[in-house]
């Protein structure tokens, strides 16, 4: 996989998408789109729930708006948005989280995978940082298996009385080049 970074690091480009940071614009339109017109530049069922979470915690949180922060996943072949991912800055103890979501119309596709392979690289060069974890519920095997193509490695999992668990993972700068 390739990705480059832009000169201003607003966007990092892949071999299919373009993760580009949200603009305070865009995250008013996903809060708004309930019954109103929607940006053209959207795939159909974009925003998701999740979308629309972090949408609302962009204010609450001006340094996800950086390139440390969140980004919309962009098809470069039809430029719409397909989906977010980011890094919840700042980091704690040099781990910082990650996490994604991709609309059901573009699952399948391997555009999570690619998109937190590129992201996860990226964060590992921001200074102080080392580790770029993630959880996911087991109940959603398809999300595992985005971590684990991605190159992170399972190092816990947790479980609730009333959840089948939740898996932590992680990828630092030494297990990058797997």
């Amino acid at each position: 996989m390739h990705s480059s970074l832009s000169k201003d690091l607003t966007e990092l480009t892949t071999d299919r998408l373009v993760l580009r940071i949200w603009a305070v614009a865009e995250a008013l339109a996903v809060l708004e789109c309930e019954g109103s017109a929607r940006p053209a530049d959207w795939a159909g069922d974009f925003p998701s729930e999740g979308d629309r979470v972090i949408a609302s915690l962009l204010g609450d949180n001006p340094a996800w708006l950086g390139a440390y922060g969140h980004r919309l996943i962009v098809e470069r072949d039809s430029g719409l948005v397909v989906g977010s991912i980011g890094l919840f800055w700042p980091p704690a103890d040099g781990v910082l989280e990650l996490g994604y979501g991709v609309v059901a119309s573009r699952r399948g596709r391997g555009y999570a995978t690619e998109a937190t392979r590129a992201l996860a690289a990226f964060a590992l060069t921001a200074p102080g940082v080392h580790t770029v974890a993630a959880g996911v519920e087991l109940s959603n095997p398809a999300s595992v298996r985005v971590l684990e193509k991605a190159g992170f490695e399972r190092y816990d999992t947790t479980t609730a009385e009333d959840a089948e668990g939740v898996a932590r993972f992680a990828i630092t700068r030494p297990d990058l080049g797997k």
